[in-house]
Formats: structure tokens, sequence, C-alpha cells
């Protein structure tokens, strides 16, 4: 405990260094707000997909372009180490003790990992967030927040993971087929639950008020058939400094959320194009589909994990003192070889997001008509996401699609509509 105190001090004041660093001399990372169209990005009859794409691209300054390859190429190495922080801790701690309940030896070892991970979320999470201009809470607050999400884990792991043990007791070498249909469920009833019970207690959700945005929101809704009984924003601001939007439901009811940010720092069309995006997961039916993809994606996992699993049991079962699969004691084993499988198969889940996310992109551009606030949005957005990576680079970790990409489907889409939205403006 000595040791972990003075690590989570050595990362505080690291983050003091930097932020006093920032004070004296920082970089803007944030494009100014408001529409900015390029002049080689103007419609016009010599208008040109590959010049309007390259201007759109240089709104970024090379110190900002630098800033934003540096957090987004620097998750990369956080990803790495995460996966050896929590095997190393798991490693070490895999326990001999028979829990007489499943769900007390749940709640230990969820609250186990989240002490031991402590140093390393704070420097991920919160150091680093601040380092990049991208976090607006201060220690106190960003801590509340992590102990809310603490408690929820222990209350839904609990659940969860009593349900998982009984149902692998009962499937036996067939656990993992059960595991997958398991999972699916799961995805289904997070994805409902998430916008409803979760996400009010991190942020105020009220209705958005009237005027040119909710008008705009209302008739892109119902122009593609999505219930607007729903329709609010939420204080993000007070947290970070990103634009975001979602639209979340299924089976015909939806909630439709901006982001105080999106409000605050772009342009309507803007938000025309990001609403057009996020409403075109709904129509698409993309939540369903997603947990289609990643139940089908899990199953394989869980195959993998199986096998490997039921060999390090048959050979050091007796010297760990874990009776089988189905005992909880085991689990710090099973989530040591799932994060190595997941680690593995992460370009494969990455690929399988980033193409509904494209799907989505191809939407909101037809349904919004707006490719110069697609285009401005996604330049905000890569303030902190890479903008131009290489192909394994993309494939590898990128679970949406590149800042690069988006501007140029927004220009080559410019380019058949040439006169398209123009009249708005």
């Amino acid at each position: 405990m000595k040791k972990l105190l003075q690590l989570v001090c050595a990362l505080l004041c690291a983050w003091l260094a930097i932020d006093t660093a920032q004070g004296e001399g920082a970089i803007m990372r944030d494009l100014p707000p408001g529409l900015h169209v390029p002049e080689q990005a103007q419609p016009g009859p010599a208008f040109d997909v590959e010049r309007a794409t390259n201007a759109w691209l240089g709104l970024l300054s090379p110190e900002q372009r630098t800033l934003s390859d540096a957090y987004f190429e620097g998750g990369y190495w956080l990803t790495l180490w995460r996966l050896v922080y929590r095997l190393r801790d798991i490693a070490a701690r895999t326990t001999r003790r028979r829990w007489a309940s499943v769900a007390f030896y749940s709640a230990a070892f969820i609250a186990a990992v989240f002490v031991l991970e402590l140093p390393f979320t704070i420097y991920a999470n919160f150091v680093r967030e601040h380092a990049y201009g991208l976090s607006n809470l201060s220690f106190g607050g960003w801590m509340l927040e992590r102990l809310i999400g603490l408690a929820l884990e222990v209350v839904i792991g609990c659940v969860v993971l009593a349900f998982f043990y009984e149902g692998v007791r009962r499937a036996g070498r067939r656990w993992w087929a059960w595991a997958t249909g398991f999972a699916f469920v799961l995805l289904m009833l997070l994805g409902v639950a998430y916008p409803v019970f979760i996400a009010p207690l991190f942020n105020d959700f009220k209705p958005l008020p009237d005027g040119p945005v909710r008008d705009a929101v209302l008739s892109l809704a119902r122009a593609n058939e999505i219930p607007t009984e729903h329709l609010a924003w939420f204080d993000a601001s007070r947290q970070t400094t990103r634009i975001s939007a979602n639209v979340s439901g299924i089976a015909g009811l939806a909630r439709i959320n901006l982001n105080d940010n999106l409000l605050n720092k772009t342009s309507l069309p803007e938000i025309r194009a990001v609403m057009g995006h996020e409403m075109g997961h709904y129509v698409l039916n993309h939540a369903f589909k997603l947990a289609i993809y990643l139940t089908l994606l899990y199953g394989i996992v869980f195959g993998v994990v199986g096998v490997v699993f039921d060999r390090v049991l048959s050979r050091q079962g007796a010297s760990l003192g874990l009776r089988d699969r189905a005992d909880p004691a085991a689990l710090p084993l099973a989530l040591a070889i799932l994060s190595v499988v997941l680690f593995l198969i992460m370009p494969v889940r990455n690929t399988i997001i980033r193409t509904v996310e494209a799907e989505a992109d191809a939407f909101g551009l037809n349904a919004a008509r707006e490719p110069e606030g697609f285009a401005m949005s996604a330049m905000r957005l890569s303030t902190y996401r890479k903008l131009q990576p290489g192909p394994l680079e993309e494939f590898v970790f990128y679970d949406h699609p590149s800042g690069y990409d988006r501007v140029r489907r927004a220009m080559l889409w410019r380019k058949e509509n040439p006169m398209e939205g123009l009249m708005r403006r």
C-alpha cells in the first residue's frame, strides 16, 4: 500500500508539472468555433476532390497535428501496457482460496483489480488527458466518477458472474457456447440500460431548448422515421472538451442526446452532419447488428480460451488449488488468458466497428447533405485522433475511419452533388 501511495503521488506531481508547463505556453488544440470552409474546398466548376481534401487537412496547424499524432500514437502503447499490467497482477495473485459465494468473490476480485490498476488508470485517464487538454475534471471529481463506476462494476459484475458460473457448471465442456449466448444477451441488456439508468449518474440531461438546432434535429429525425419524444442535451463539458452525440434505442424507442460541446463549439451544418451520422446507427439497426457480429467473434474467443484454459487446468490446476472450470477461484487465470486472446483479435474487432461507422458516415452524408459540416466535424475530431495513419496502423488500431478518409468521402459527395445544401447557408 505504501508503494501504491508513493506511485500515485508521483503521478500527481507529474501532472502538476505538465499543467504548469502548459499554462506557460499552451498549444491551441481545438479548432475555433464555427464552420470554416477552405477556399480550395469551395464548390465550383473546377472542384477537385484531392485538392479539397488536402485543403481541409490543412486546417490543422503543424503543432496541432503533432499533438494529435502524439496523443493517439501514445494510446497504442497504453493498450499494450494495460495488458501487461493486468496480466502481471492477475498472475501474481491467482488465489488458492475456495469462496463460498461467487458473488462475494466477484466483488472482492473487482475491487482488488481496481486498486491494483489505479496507478495506471490515473496516468492513462487523468494525467494524460489533462496533458493533452482533453479533460476538465479536477482530480476529486475524476476520482468520484471512478468510484461510481466501481460501484456499478461490483453490482453488475456480481450478478453477471453468478449467472455465468452457474451456466459454466451446468454446461460442462460446452461452457463456451453458453458463454457466447450469454454475451449476446448481456450486450443487448447493457445497450438498453446504459442511456436510461447509467448515463444519468454521470451527467445531467435536459430537454433541448427551442431554436434552430432543435428544429434541424427534429426535421432530420422525422425525415428518417425516428421517434422524437426524447430529445436532450447533456453537460459533458464538465468532464471533457470533446464533441459528441448519440441516438440510442431499439424496437421503436429512441433517445437523441447532444453534448453541450457540440452545441457551443460547432456550427449548425456540423451539428446536422453529426446527427445524420448518429441517426444512421439507429436507422441501420447497428446496435443489434454489432451485438450479433461481436457475439460471433466472442464465440471464437471463448472457444480458444476454453481450449487453453482446460490444458492449463489439467496440468497445473491441482498445484493452484483449483477444482474445475466452474471454480470461481480460477477467474484470475481465465481472465489472464482472455486478455491475451482479446488483445490478439483487436484488429478484427476494430475492423468490424470501423465498417459499421463507415456505413453511418455514408448514411449521414446522404441524410444531412452537409459535406462541409461533415468535413469540419471530422477535423475537430482529428485534433486528438491521428489524421492520416498508414494502412496497417489503421487496420490494427482504428475503430473509426480516419479523419483523412472521412474528409475525402465528404469531398467525393460534394463533387457528385455540387449545389446540394448551399442554399441553406
